[in-house]
Parts: structure tokens; C-alpha cells; sequence
């Protein structure tokens, strides 16, 4: 099968970092890269989940703490407070 050359940009870090990653679990980049694209062929898919959880807002049980406050305000459950000014001093 012919091969061709495919340029990527990344982080020069980010690249340091995944070439070590390579290397400790025995493969260079070039592998890691085709063993990604042959399983995302094969499956028609990214094959990881890309997610935004990492960001404790959007975790399920903040969301949950969310919608139930949002129905306790809608339901006349909620309690007026002073604004609180702080100043920088």
C-alpha cells in the first residue's frame, strides 16, 4: 500500500509529552496516529469520548443542585438577601 506523509501542528510541549507517552507504552507517534485513524475507520467514531466534565460546573450533580434551586425559586421557595458590596482595600 502507497504511503504518504501527513503534517500536523501542535504545542511543541504537548508533542514532547506524547512522544514520552509513546515511547513508555512502545511505539512512536506515526503508530499512535495510525492506530487512531484505523480505529476511528473502523468504528466510524472518534474512539475516546471528548467531554466537558472536567469542569465541576457542568458535573451531573451540580446540574442537579441547579434545576432543583430553579424549581424551589419558581415555586416561591427562595429568600431575598442585601446585596453585599465588597471594595478592594
Amino acid at each position: 500500500m502507497t504511503q504518504i506523509n501527513v503534517n500536523i501542528r501542535m504545542d511543541e510541549n504537548l508533542k514532547k509529552q506524547f512522544e514520552a507517552f509513546c515511547s513508555e507504552i512502545g511505539m512512536n507517534m506515526t503508530t499512535a496516529f495510525c492506530v487512531f485513524a484505523k480505529t476511528a475507520v473502523r468504528q466510524n467514531r472518534i474512539p475516546f469520548e471528548i467531554s466537558a466534565e472536567s469542569d465541576p460546573f457542568y458535573s451531573e450533580a451540580n446540574q442537579a443542585r441547579l434545576r432543583k434551586a430553579i424549581a424551589d425559586l419558581n415555586a416561591g421557595k427562595g429568600k431575598a438577601h442585601e446585596i453585599i458590596e465588597v471594595t478592594d482595600e
